[in-house]
C-alpha cells in the first residue's frame, strides 16, 4: 500500500490497514503480511507501530533482517507479519472481500 506523501500523517494508511485487517479477520484469516524496502525507514516504523513484526531474513542490512532479491535481482525487502484474531465484520464489509 502506498499513500500520497501529501496525505501522510493524517491516518489514511492506518485507516486502510484497519479496514483491510478487519475484513481479513471477518473472512477467517489469521495473519497478514507486508513488505517494504530496507531503506524505507518510515514504512518500517509505521508497520512496527501497527503491530507488524519483522520476519527473519537470509541476511541483515543496517541491522534489519532482509530477504535478498525478494522482488528481483538487487531488490531486497524487509518482510513483516501480523497475527490477527477473529473480529466481527465491519459495517460495509462484504463477504469474500
Amino acid at each position: 500500500m502506498g499513500v500520497d506523501p501529501e496525505l501522510r500523517g493524517r491516518g489514511v494508511a492506518r485507516g486502510l490497514y484497519t479496514e483491510f485487517i478487519d475484513r481479513a479477520a471477518a473472512a477467517g484469516r489469521r495473519e497478514v503480511r507486508a513488505i517494504t524496502s530496507p531503506a524505507n525507514t518510515g514504512s518500517i516504523a509505521f508497520h512496527q507501530a501497527m503491530g507488524f513484526v519483522l520476519e527473519e531474513g537470509d541476511r541483515e542490512v543496517d541491522g534489519l533482517p532482509v530477504h535478498t532479491d525478494y522482488d528481483g535481482p538487487g531488490q531486497d525487502r524487509v518482510c513483516f507479519r501480523k497475527r490477527i484474531t477473529a473480529r466481527p465484520a465491519t459495517a460495509g464489509a462484504t463477504e469474500g472481500a
